[in-house]
């Protein structure tokens, strides 16, 4: 989401539901042991001494290289630093131009830190479209910080990083299952402005996804010279394919909009060095319920994510617990749930989560937010969503 330039945010619960979706979200985490911490570090060196032998290239199959010829880009000057050339006519928009070529070990540890949070607030005038629609506003719930390691609290929960004409960039994302391919996920779900940047330009470029990101949550004087393993301890994960709303792409800005009711993408990624699946590495993936249940039928909804933007730094993962209220930017588009939570940028894109018959499911994710930071907003996801998702469970899932 964004504030001055991206941010999000949450709302409260009681302590008895609270602790019910903190408890059915751990018991998706693996249970890793320490042997299983060292495979997870060794995938992440590999990864960098990957990069060393390459010269940092990119690695770009003929597919991608015949998508970027299509469109008039030389692929050699791609791979040597053309992907920052961001003139319009270069930025490519439609959902079919989406290319995300592997370029080893560009995103380094000091890279990831420096990732600014990509924000998205509501204006004035979508504050004046609600029509009376919308629930009061919730009071501001304190972000609680996630308990470490993450990886056994909150294994699906990760960061997604990418570039755009403003720079290095980062939101927060969530490994979902995939139908098709059960137990071999490699899908993961965030915000449609963490991967597009709606109506004004295209696709962002070098996108890839964290989990467990700094999985100890060490404060920024530890990392100071962090390997890769420590900041990665899943290794990065580089979309090989993106999908966000038509919504999103021809109606999604900075400040609320028409997008924002379907500001959501699906990601299917590959590891940067390795060969197992997202799920296997990281040992869990969520469902995603795309019933868009009613906010007057849901107790309580969960929000985690990475924030970025002061009072935070964007090194540890926090979450809000609340009971989620009906925000409505008009009344030709779907309501957006949303609660209380003083999250701020960075944490655009995280998932929402509710408990079904004890069973953790995404039903949502961080979109926009005011530029106080006092709640978050997320869309519905319905039949729209679901058909995202199925067409890239199908399409690319096998990949």
């Amino acid at each position: 989401m964004r504030s001055a330039r991206r941010s999000s945010t949450g709302r409260r619960r009681t302590v008895l539901a609270a602790t019910g979706l903190v408890a059915a979200l751990a018991l998706t985490a693996t249970a890793c042991n320490g042997s299983d911490d060292a495979k997870a570090g060794g995938q992440a060196d590999a990864g960098a001494s990957q990069a060393a032998d390459d010269g940092g290239k990119a690695h770009i199959p003929a597919d991608i290289a015949n998508r970027l010829k299509k469109h008039g880009i030389d692929v050699d000057k791609w791979q040597n630093g053309g992907w920052k050339n961001w003139d319009k006519d270069k930025w490519l928009s439609e959902a079919k131009d989406f290319v995300n070529p592997v370029i080893q070990g560009l995103w380094k540890p000091e890279r990831m830190k420096s990732a600014k949070e990509a924000n998205k607030t509501l204006s004035t005038k979508d504050a004046a479209a609600d029509q009376g629609v919308s629930d009061p506003e919730p009071q501001p719930v304190k972000a609680v910080a996630e308990k470490t390691p993450y990886h056994r609290n909150a294994a699906p929960v990760g960061k997604v990083f990418f570039d755009s004409p403003e720079g290095a960039m980062v939101c927060s994302g969530t490994v979902i299952k995939d139908v098709n391919h059960p137990g071999k996920s490699n899908l993961v779900w965030t915000a449609g402005h963490c991967v597009h940047a709606g109506k004004e330009g295209g696709w962002y470029r070098n996108i890839a996804f964290v989990p467990s990101y700094n999985d100890l949550g060490k404060p920024e004087s530890e990392l100071a010279n962090a390997t890769a393993s420590e900041v990665a301890p899943y290794g990065t994960w580089w979309a090989d394919w993106a999908s966000t709303s038509n919504e999103w792409i021809q109606g999604g800005s900075e400040t609320g909009g028409a997008g924002a009711a379907y500001d959501y993408a699906v990601l299917h990624v590959k590891p940067e060095s390795g060969a197992k699946s997202l799920e296997e590495t990281v040992g869990a993936a969520l469902d995603v319920d795309f019933s868009a249940p009613s906010a007057t039928e849901v107790a309580t909804m969960g929000a985690w994510g990475y924030p970025a933007a002061p009072p935070f730094n964007g090194l540890k993962m926090f979450k809000c617990l609340d009971r989620p209220g009906r925000l409505s930017l008009s009344s030709s588009l779907p309501t957006m749930y949303r609660i209380g939570c003083t999250m701020t940028g960075g944490s655009s894109g995280g998932g929402w989560f509710r408990v079904v018959n004890g069973k953790t499911e995404l039903v949502s994710n961080t979109s926009i937010g005011p530029t106080n930071n006092t709640w978050l907003a997320g869309p519905q996801l319905g039949q729209e969503a679901q058909g995202l998702y199925e067409n890239m469970s199908k399409t690319y899932g096998g990949r």
